[in-house]
C-alpha cells in the first residue's frame, strides 16, 4: 500500500460469514455517524451477495468494487476466501478513486484482520460453523491487536491523523 492516501475514507466495517458485525469503524468519531456505518455495512451485504452468487465458483479475485452510493458516501466491497466481508465508505468526491488504491487498503485490512485471528487457540472450544466462529473476544489481546492494524491501515489511507491513537 502506498505510504500514504487521502482517499476520504468514512468508515470500515468487517462482517463475519454468518453476516455478524466484528467491526464498525466509523472515522469521525460522532455516535450518530456510528449509527449510520452500521446501516451502510448492514444494506451492503445484499449487494454483495448478488455480486458473490453471480461470480464464477472460484472467483480469482475477492475485490467486489463498487457496490452503491447513499448520503454523499460510496461503499465499496471485499470477500476474503472464508467469506470475511470488508466493507469500506468513502466520501463522495470530484476526485478520481483507482481501484488499485482501494484493493491494497482492503488487501492490509484482510492482513491486519488475519493477523489478530491467526492465534492458533482462539476459539478452540466452538465448532467451525457457529456464529461466534470469526468473532474476536471485545477486550482480548487480539481485538486490541486488530484494532490498533485497523488504525494503522486507516492512517496510512489518509482517515485519521498520523499522530493519534485510538
Amino acid at each position: 500500500m502506498p505510504a500514504h492516501l487521502n482517499l476520504g475514507l468514512t468508515a470500515v466495517a468487517f462482517i463475519s460469514p454468518q453476516n455478524h458485525p466484528i467491526l464498525v469503524r466509523a472515522l469521525s468519531g460522532s455516535s450518530d455517524d456510528l449509527l449510520k456505518y452500521h446501516y451502510l455495512a448492514h444494506t451492503s451485504l445484499d449487494v454483495i451477495d448478488e455480486r458473490v452468487a453471480a461470480a464464477p465458483k472460484a472467483p480469482a479475485e475477492s475485490y467486489l468494487g463498487f457496490l452503491y452510493a447513499l448520503e454523499e458516501v460510496a461503499v465499496y466491497g471485499y470477500v476474503t476466501p472464508l467469506k470475511l466481508k470488508i466493507v469500506l465508505a468513502l466520501a463522495l468526491t470530484d476526485a478520481v478513486v483507482r481501484d488499485a488504491d482501494i484493493t491494497s487498503i482492503f488487501k492490509a485490512l484482510h492482513w491486519a484482520y488475519y493477523r489478530a485471528a491467526a492465534n492458533p487457540f482462539l476459539k478452540l472450544h466452538t465448532p467451525l460453523d457457529a456464529a461466534t466462529d470469526h468473532v474476536l473476544a471485545i477486550g482480548s489481546p487480539q481485538w486490541t491487536s486488530f484494532r490498533r492494524r485497523v488504525d494503522e491501515v486507516v492512517r496510512a489511507a489518509g482517515a485519521l491523523p498520523l499522530d493519534s491513537t485510538p
